[in-house]
């Protein structure tokens, strides 16, 4: 990482913006209620989960950056945490996921289709407030990203046990999948503030180069990370079949042995061939490779937001530009 700041931990960044948070955390709590007493169950089970709160926390920090109205900041910054809790209801579903933020999924906890129907009731009222917000960009910006990351998820699940997946198809579910909501969580604060064309870009271009660094490392420290800090199983992604970044280089520049073990792994899922894949990946240098392309697009993040007037909000975004590459959950 080129840019030189002391060590990086996100309660630093959440500083500048800690009022704000608050009354986002507000919002969610409030426009969570129902009469359905179900969805008052799981909404609080997964409010009181917490998370980092990145891409909320990246609309207030671009909205506040271009000076736009507090409420408009919260509501959009509530509805980017609804679509992105959303996504993980669902996430679990698909993956049969039993282990979240270090306790129980949703599904777990209340079973499948109590776990997609609230996700679909968090998507809908997701829409509803950003009618509230009365910005047609706003709407399409939210619309467009819904619809792309929808598509990511049937990507990622068309590569599923699919050992021959490259690395322009693993990208592009990233891009998809998970990096676009961070460039629409960037663009809408953006969009709330005023900002030109250009420097709506720029975010855009940011929040893009970020959500992709930050999911590269999502999947160095599925292979490297411990239970305590990441709260999520070692090797959840290998027990799924998934052929993230470390497996596919590994692959690539392994030996005969070594590949065929991690075909295997993917192709049948489990955690049965765990040791022997992370003994590849260490010996391939996979993991190596995979954090020097996170430090690669946390670099191109960076570099996007140039051109932006200084403020503790911009330097707040270069921060998360290296809290994404070092941190260990």
């Amino acid at each position: 990482m080129n840019i030189a700041l002391d060590p990086i931990n996100l309660d630093r960044i959440r500083a500048v913006i800690a009022e704000d948070l608050q009354a986002v955390d507000q919002v969610i709590r409030q426009r969570l209620s129902s009469e359905v007493a179900l969805i008052n169950q799981i909404g609080q089970y997964i409010v009181g989960a917490g998370g980092k709160r990145v891409r909320p926390a990246l609309t207030v920090i671009v909205g506040n950056h271009f000076k736009a109205a507090k409420v408009d900041i919260h509501r959009l910054a509530a509805v980017i945490e609804f679509i992105h809790t959303a996504t993980l209801l669902h996430d679990d579903v698909v993956d049969e996921s039993d282990l979240r933020r270090g306790r129980n999924t949703a599904n777990a906890e209340f079973g499948n289709a109590a776990a997609v129907l609230v996700g679909d009731f968090l998507y809908s009222r997701a829409f509803q407030m950003m009618v509230e917000a009365g910005s047609m960009p706003v709407m399409q910006v939210m619309a467009d990203a819904t619809n792309v990351i929808a598509e990511g998820e049937v990507l990622q699940l068309l590569n599923v046990h699919d050992p021959d997946t490259n690395e322009e198809a693993y990208l592009q579910v990233v891009r998809y999948k998970t990096a676009k909501l961070f460039e629409a969580a960037c663009r809408v604060g953006a969009i709330l503030g005023g900002a030109s064309p250009a420097e709506q870009q720029a975010l855009a271009d940011y929040g893009m180069h970020l959500g992709t660094a930050f999911q590269l490392i999502d999947d160095v420290l599925d292979y490297s990370g411990d239970l305590h800090d990441t709260g999520k199983n070692l090797g959840d992604d290998l027990a799924e079949g998934k052929p993230t970044l470390p497996l596919i280089f590994a692959q690539r520049e392994g030996d005969d042995a070594q590949r065929t073990a991690i075909r295997a792994a993917i192709e049948h899922g489990g955690r049965d061939n765990l040791a022997r894949v992370i003994e590849a990946l260490n010996a391939t240098g996979a993991l190596d490779y995979a954090r020097q392309a996170a430090h690669l697009e946390a670099d191109r993040a960076a570099a996007a937001i140039d051109g932006l007037a200084d403020s503790v909000y911009r330097d707040a975004l270069l921060q998360l530009c290296v809290f994404a590459v070092e941190r260990r959950h």
